[in-house]
């Protein structure tokens, strides 16, 4: 076991966007030291604050290429660039994720509002928040950040 993982928490079933078969992973859990030497500044404020980049800021707002959006903390699978659409929002929205069992959602009160935030089951990374007036057929809008997101090319993904 690496030195930096924090105690053996278990595993989670997440599925594997590549093969498409369900997997069992251990799940991830560091210190915030440990976040910290990883993570650039923002993208730690992000994934293990539950901050927010600005608006038409992020890498893959405007990203059009084919391939699969991953965890940065983790290298969870997410999101498909299948399922990516310009929402006008400046943040990378999806109409889902690669499957349920990656993500999971919380109630989030912060700022006044409630919104569903959304997390990466697999080390608890926030990632953004789910809304409800996205295209058809989910009418979902996962409006992710992108300094908690990595972005592998499909020519680069290996099952």
């Amino acid at each position: 076991m690496s030195r930096d993982i924090v105690e053996a928490t278990g595993t989670v079933k997440v599925c594997n966007a590549v093969t498409r078969k369900m997997e069992e992973v251990p799940r991830v859990v560091r210190t915030d030291e440990e976040w910290r030497r990883r993570l650039t500044p923002e993208q730690f404020s992000v994934a293990r604050q539950g901050g927010t980049e600005p608006a038409f800021t992020g890498k893959y707002w405007d990203c059009k290429e084919g391939g699969l959006y991953t965890c940065v903390c983790c290298g969870n699978h997410l999101f498909s660039s299948e399922t990516k659409f310009e929402s006008g929002t400046g943040w990378p929205s999806f109409t889902k994720p690669v499957s349920d069992q990656n993500i999971r959602t919380d109630v989030d009160t912060r700022f006044s509002m409630t919104r569903t935030e959304v997390l990466c089951r697999r080390c608890d990374a926030h990632l953004g928040h789910v809304f409800d007036d996205g295209p058809p057929p989910t009418r979902r809008r996962y409006c992710m950040n992108s300094a908690s997101l990595r972005f592998v090319r499909r020519e680069d993904l290996q099952g």
